[in-house]
C-alpha cells in the first residue's frame, strides 16, 4: 500500500546493506512512499551519519563487510535512544530475532521480506515517535549457540520468532496452540529462556498426565492429611515456579473444578494449598498450550469462557509441519547431528529422500520426523539414506488415528480418549457430556486428515467424509481448521 508523501513529513531513512540489489529495491520503495533515502554498503558510513545526527530512522542489515549491524545497535541507542532501528537479516533464526529486540531494534525483518511489510514497519516506527510507548530494553544478549533447538526459516516460523522476540521483556500470559508434535513446549521454553524471568525456574505440568482429583494438589500443593495418601505436606507447581515460568501443557484437559480455582488465582494473584487456609502470594508467568480448539470447548461448556480470555492474552499458533515443508532439510540435519552426538554413526539423506519427506503429510509433525530420523540413523546400514529407504519406512509406520491398512480408525481414537479418562479415574464413570468430549477429540483430526489426503480439495474431502460440501465448510470454519493446497498459503 502506497503512503501519501504528504504524510511522511519529509523523514529521512538511512539504509545500510552490502547487497546492492537490496539497497536499490529498498531505496526505490521508500522513495516512492515519499521518504528521503540515504543508502550505504558499510557500517562505518552508517555510524558516521547517525553520530552526526542525520536520519529519522535506520534500516540495517546484520552482516556487512566492516561490521555487524547487531553490534552497532547498542552504540546507536546510547547516543540516539529515540532513533528507531529496523534490522533485516538472512540469518533467520530465533536467536537473531531475540538479540535484535534485546539490543533495541524497533523491529526485525527476515530476508527475503515483502517490501510492503518494510514500508508499513517504517511508517509505524515513525508514528511511534509522536506517541512513544515502551521501547525494547537493552537486555543481556543470548549466547552464540541457540539455547533452544527451534529449527526452521520458513515464513510461519519467522512469525513465531518475531512474536517470541517481542514478548521477551513482558510477563504477558501466552496460549500456544497447535497439533501434537509441533514444538509447543520448545516455544514455551524459549519464552522463558530469553525472557526477564530466565534466572528463575521453568516448571512444566502436563494436565493430561495428572489424575483428575490430584490436579489441584499438583498445582497449589497440599497440607498433611488433606486427602487420603497425603502423609506429608506437598509443594505445588506454583510454589516451585516462584519468580519463574509455569508452563501448563494440554490445558484443555484441565477439569472444570480446577479451572475455577486457576481463574481465581489469575484474578487475585494468590492461592491456598489444598487443606490450607493461609493465602500465598504468587509471582509466576503463566504459559499454556493445547492441541484442542478451546473456542469450541467453550461453546460446548467444557472450558470456562472467562478463563479462556485470561489465558489467551497473546495467542501463538504453531504451524504443522505440512505447512512448512521447506524446513524439513534443516530439521533433518539437526536431528542427524543430534544422533551423532548421541553416539550413532554419521548419515546423510540424498535429494530423493528429502523430496519424499517433503511430500509426506506428517500427521505426527516434527516429533514424528525426529523419531523417524533417529530410527534411520540407528538402523540403516549405509552412510547415505536414499529415497527407497525413506518410502519404505513411511509405509511401515501408519499415522496416528489410522488403522494398519491405512483406513481411518475412529474406534482407536475413541478408545484412546476413554482410556485416558479411566486411567485417571478407575472408580468412576465419565461426567455428562461424554459425546461432546469424544467428538471434540476425533472430529477435527478426522477432517484434517481427509483434507491432507485430498491436498485441500474440499469437494473430494466432503465425498470421502460423506458430508455435504456446505456442512464441511461450516465445520472447517467452526473448528478453525487450516486448509492447505500444495504450493499455496494456508486458508481457514
Amino acid at each position: 500500500m502506497m503512503t501519501d508523501a504528504s504524510q511522511t513529513g519529509g523523514a529521512t531513512i538511512l539504509v545500510a546493506d552490502d547487497d546492492k540489489a537490496i539497497r536499490t529495491v529498498v531505496t526505490q520503495a521508500l522513495g516512492r512512499a515519499g521518504y528521503e533515502v540515504r543508502a550505504t554498503s558499510n557500517a562505518a558510513t552508517l555510524w558516521t551519519w547517525v553520530s552526526e545526527g542525520e536520519g529519522d530512522l535506520v534500516v540495517t542489515d546484520v552482516v556487512m563487510p566492516d561490521g555487524d549491524g547487531l553490534e552497532l545497535l547498542p552504540r546507536i541507542k546510547q547516543i540516539r535512544p529515540e532513533l528507531p532501528v529496523v534490522v533485516m537479516s538472512a540469518r533467520n533464526t530465533l536467536l537473531t530475532a531475540v538479540t535484535a529486540t534485546q539490543k533495541g531494534a524497533y523491529d526485525y525483518l527476515p530476508k527475503p521480506f515483502d517490501i510492503n511489510a518494510l514500508t508499513s514497519v517504517v511508517e509505524l516506527a515513525l508514528r511511534s515517535l509522536d506517541a512513544p510507548g515502551i521501547s525494547p530494553g537493552l537486555g543481556a544478549g543470548a549466547d552464540e549457540d541457540e539455547a533452544i533447538p527451534i529449527v526452521g526459516r520458513s515464513a510461519p516460523m519467522q512469525e513465531i520468532y518475531r512474536l517470541v522476540a517481542r514478548l521477551t521483556d513482558t510477563d504477558l500470559t501466552v496460549l500456544i496452540s497447535g497439533e501434537s508434535g509441533t514444538g509447543k513446549e520448545l516455544v514455551a521454553k524459549a519464552l522463558h529462556e530469553f525472557g526477564r524471568r530466565r534466572a528463575g525456574p521453568f516448571v512444566p505440568l502436563n494436565m493430561a498426565a495428572v489424575p483428575r482429583d490430584l490436579i489441584e494438589a499438583e498445582l497449589f500443593g497440599h497440607e498433611k492429611g488433606a486427602f487420603t495418601g497425603a502423609t506429608q505436606k506437598g509443594v505445588g507447581r506454583f510454589q516451585q515456579a516462584h519468580r519463574g515460568t509455569l508452563f501448563l501443557d494440554e490445558i484443555g484437559d484441565m477439569p472444570l473444578e480446577a479451572q475455577t480455582r486457576l481463574l481465581r488465582v489469575l484474578q487475585q494473584g494468590e492461592y491456598t494449598t489444598v487443606g490450607g487456609r493461609t493465602p500465598i502470594k504468587t509471582d509466576v508467568r503463566i504459559v499454556t498450550a493445547t492441541n484442542r480448539n478451546l473456542g469450541q470447548m467453550v461453546r460446548q461448556g467444557l472450558f470456562r469462557e472467562d478463563l479462556f480470555y485470561r489465558l489467551n492474552v497473546v495467542p501463538i499458533r504453531m504451524p504443522p509441519l505440512r505447512e512448512r515443508a521447506e524446513d524439513i532439510p534443516a530439521l533433518v540435519r539437526h536431528f542427524l547431528t543430534n544422533a551423532v552426538n548421541e553416539g550413532m554413526p554419521a548419515k546423510v539423506l540424498d535429494a530423493g529422500a528429502l523430496d519424499a519427506l517433503k511430500a509426506y503429510a506428517w500427521p505426527g509433525n516434527v516429533r514424528e520426523l525426529e523419531n523417524m530420523i533417529r530410527r534411520l540413523a540407528a538402523l540403516h546400514a549405509g552412510d547415505v539414506i536414499r529415497k527407497e529407504t525413506v518410502q519404505a519406512d513411511l509405509a511401515s509406520s501408519p499415522p496416528p488415528a489410522m488403522a494398519a491398512d491405512g483406513t481411518h480408525s475412529l474406534g482407536a481414537a475413541v478408545e484412546e480418549s476413554l482410556a485416558r479418562y479411566f486411567a485417571a479415574h478407575p472408580d468412576s464413570l465419565p461426567p455428562s457430556g461424554l459425546y461432546d468430549r469424544v467428538l471434540a477429540e476425533v472430529e477435527r483430526p478426522l477432517i484434517s486428515l481427509c483434507l491432507t489426503a485430498t491436498r485441500g480439495n474440499q469437494i473430494r474431502a466432503a465425498e470421502l467424509l460423506g458430508l455435504n460440501r456446505n456442512t464441511l465448510r461450516k465445520k472447517i470454519r467452526e473448528l478453525e481448521i487450516p486448509v492447505v493446497r500444495r504450493g499455496a498459503e494456508p486458508t481457514a
